[in-house]
């Protein structure tokens, strides 16, 4: 069940502990195109294997507690046996390039190297440096710095002289690094405008002196209380947008800043056939080591069998411990497809056209009554997996969703209504947004009959604002 729940890119972590722990399992590396290949394929010689010396299991005691002869069913064991494949020919493999960089704050100290600074200045610099956030924004109290170059370096300093040389930071690339809030940040990169324009320096003043009205988007407050028109307002807007509120993140490490999501699934469209392949891409290809094997046999017809007793106790543990993560790789591999299969033949219509309105309502039980599962492994399966569509690639758990009965009595699932208020919320005019009243009375008249405040939370779990913080000149 641990093994279900946990994604590829764990899974392949997972299974790479399991062979640093078990000396008896082993990957399955390059093998040979001719005749070792059939083999392990699945295509044994049985003749030859046939012809291998049986083990003599008569030498055992009558008392001896391991049964070599049922743990070894034929004698030796055919690799075809003792291995799983967890891929195939058609399996898609790419390789996703990685760029070589240095880090966000690796580019501020070398910055910092350009500057004619003496020691003691340059150990306060580092040590704001060192404060930044991967945002760009200095996370520290200014006097909580004064009391730590104290304590941790002995450099007894002051807040003045902290400030000096945090200025001396925010002169530095990316425009707005060193700001300690986001008033800050937008007026550095504006300040650093050459030549700046009338809309510019209006931007700033409404920085300065309008900021709470402006983050509550109260325009006709500023156009009132700036004298200023409602076009000179825009065009003032328009060069705030052009800012950079996180200007750490433009020069963040590849590693932190870009998450590629590796897909358990893939569905694929083949002429109005949906066709769904496991993705085995992070699943290695396990098997028993040979040598493990060897050693069980050779400790099992040994005449000194209680010399070998422990060692045949700890061979024969490694050798079922492999045998047993083996089989529940595969276990996890078919209950992933079986699954994801039920998924995709209830949802069929979604994933042949892509419309989010032709969803159905589905709740775990539904999957779980399907595949004759229990509803936690159903739960296990849809929990931080993703299936990559020919409409993008999405958390399967998203496809979860209770359902709702509209006025004609049919039942939608709540990611519909979710879609139209999304659609609704789009199609508004800019300048006069809908509140959640209005949403509300728009849906109702589409036949969703939904109470304000479930548009409301509709809308919270959208990330979609209110109506005020929505509107635009």
């Amino acid at each position: 069940m641990k093994l279900l729940q946990i994604p590829s890119v764990a899974l392949e972590q997972r299974i790479k502990q399991e062979i640093e722990e078990n000396p008896a399992l082993e990957e399955l590396q390059d093998i040979n195109a001719t005749g070792e290949a059939a083999d392990e394929l699945g295509q044994p010689d049985l003749t030859e294997e046939s012809d291998d010396e049986e083990m003599d299991t008569e030498t055992m005691d009558s008392d001896d507690e391991f049964n070599v002869e049922d743990f070894l069913d034929e004698g030796d064991i055919p690799d075809y046996k003792t291995m799983t494949h967890n891929s195939s020919p058609d399996d898609e493999h790419r390789d996703i390039p990685f760029v070589a960089t240095t880090t966000f704050h690796d580019h501020l100290i070398s910055q910092l190297g350009l500057r004619s600074l003496d020691e003691r200045k340059t150990q306060i610099a580092l040590h704001i440096i060192g404060n930044i956030d991967d945002s760009g924004y200095i996370t520290r109290d200014i006097n909580s710095m004064v009391d730590d170059l104290a304590f941790t370096q002995n450099i007894r300093t002051t807040r003045d002289e902290i400030l000096e040389m945090l200025s001396l930071i925010q002169e530095f690339d990316p425009p707005g690094v060193g700001a300690r809030n986001l008033q800050e940040c937008l007026l550095i990169q504006l300040r650093r405008i050459e030549q700046p324009s009338h809309s510019v320096e209006l931007a700033i003043h409404i920085l300065e002196r309008h900021f709470n009205e402006f983050t509550k988007k109260h325009y006709d407050k500023i156009i009132r209380k700036a004298k200023i028109s409602e076009g000179d307002l825009k065009d003032a807007i328009d060069e705030i947008l052009k800012l950079n509120p996180k200007p750490g993140n433009s020069l963040g490490e590849t590693a932190r800043t870009n998450h590629y999501i590796i897909p358990d699934f893939i569905i694929y469209n083949n002429n109005g056939s949906l066709e769904l392949q496991l993705n085995s891409r992070n699943t290695p290809e396990l098997r028993l080591n040979r040598t493990y094997l060897d050693m069980l046999e050779t400790y099992a017809v040994s005449k000194d069998k209680k010399k070998h007793r422990d060692a045949l106790a700890f061979v024969k543990q490694k050798i079922d411990s492999a045998r047993w993560f083996i089989d529940a790789i595969k276990q996890r591999q078919n209950t992933l497809f079986t699954t994801m299969h039920a998924i995709m033949e209830y949802q069929k219509e979604y994933f042949l056209t892509g419309d989010e309105t032709c969803l159905r309502p589905m709740i775990l039980k539904d999957i779980a009554e399907i595949v004759h599962l229990d509803i936690s492994t159903i739960s296990r399966v849809a929990n931080s997996k993703y299936v990559q569509t020919p409409f993008g690639t999405f958390l399967l758990k998203s496809f979860f969703s209770e359902s709702m009965q509209t006025d004609s009595g049919e039942e939608v699932s709540t990611r519909e209504i979710k879609k139209i208020l999304s659609d609704c919320i789009e199609a508004e005019e800019k300048s006069r947004p809908q509140t959640d009243e209005q949403l509300t009375t728009i849906l109702r008249d589409k036949g969703y009959n939904i109470a304000r405040r479930t548009v409301a939370k509709y809308r919270e779990q959208m990330n979609i604002p209110v109506a005020r913080l929505r509107k635009e000149l």
